[in-house]
């Protein structure tokens, strides 16, 4: 994930004018996840969520906040699908050496007699 980030984060910075605003958004959305833990960003999007609950504000500051809680939301899910994704890894790892000691045990044995 810090690659990404840091790539997106030098090409935003260089201004190298990425096409579309999906592009931009994404380079955004990266350089600010890589600034932000997951930590940092659950607690904003915990403060937005309160801030939006509470009304009294104008429509113009809803909607910039509600667009700060997707972006927080976003780096949130990004985090956490980072995490999965090595626990996943360990998992499939701790399978196949698993796998290896039972093929081991069986090549061995030759069956209930």
């Amino acid at each position: 994930m810090t690659t990404e980030a840091e790539g997106a984060a030098a090409a935003a910075a260089a201004g190298d004018g990425a096409s579309g605003d999906d592009a931009s958004a994404s380079q955004a959305e990266l350089a600010t996840a890589d600034a932000l833990s997951y930590e940092q960003a659950r607690a904003e999007l915990v403060e937005v969520v309160q801030r939006l609950e509470s009304g009294g504000s104008t429509l113009e500051e809803s909607l910039a906040l509600w667009e700060r809680g997707e972006e927080l939301a976003g780096i949130c899910r990004a985090w956490l699908d980072g995490a999965r994704a090595r626990l996943d890894a360990v998992l499939e790892e701790e399978e196949g050496e698993g796998a290896e000691e039972v093929e081991g045990d069986d090549a061995g044995s030759s069956g209930p007699g």
